[in-house]
């Protein structure tokens, strides 16, 4: 199985070069086949420079589309679909709301069959705390 990860981005600098360490991990230590689908929804910041760098770095498991302005998150999340290939799609936060380490819970929620998985917050956002 191929998974697609997305991740709509809006003036995320400070937060994404840490989010695709983590994310990155994540998949590793899962071993499973991946992309990375980034969506810089018109930053006014440096998000686009790093996302670039990313795929730079990381040619064959990362890609980006980025948005003249900002569209809103719902206009990413459907760019990232279009361009994923995976057979399983998540869809991340990139500040880190959505710990990448979830990722594990909600792959095998989806083997038992379980066709959509949803993260929500059970309490305060902790890496702990967060529950599908």
């Amino acid at each position: 199985m191929r998974l697609s990860v997305i991740v709509p981005c809006y003036n995320e600098e400070d937060v994404i070069d840490l989010f695709d360490v983590r994310v990155r991990a994540t998949l590793t230590e899962l071993a499973i086949d991946h992309e990375l689908c980034y969506v810089d929804d018109g930053s006014s910041d440096s998000t686009l420079e790093h996302l670039r760098a990313l795929a730079e770095k990381n040619p064959d498991t990362t890609r980006y589309v980025s948005f003249s302005r900002n569209f809103g998150k719902e206009a990413g999340m459907l760019a990232g679909l279009r361009e994923a290939t995976g057979d399983a799609v998540v869809i991340m936060d990139a500040d880190l709301q959505h710990p990448p380490e979830l990722i594990a819970r909600m792959l095998e929620l989806h083997a038992r069959g379980h066709d959509q998985v949803v993260a929500r917050r059970t309490g305060r956002v902790t890496s702990s705390s967060a529950a599908c």
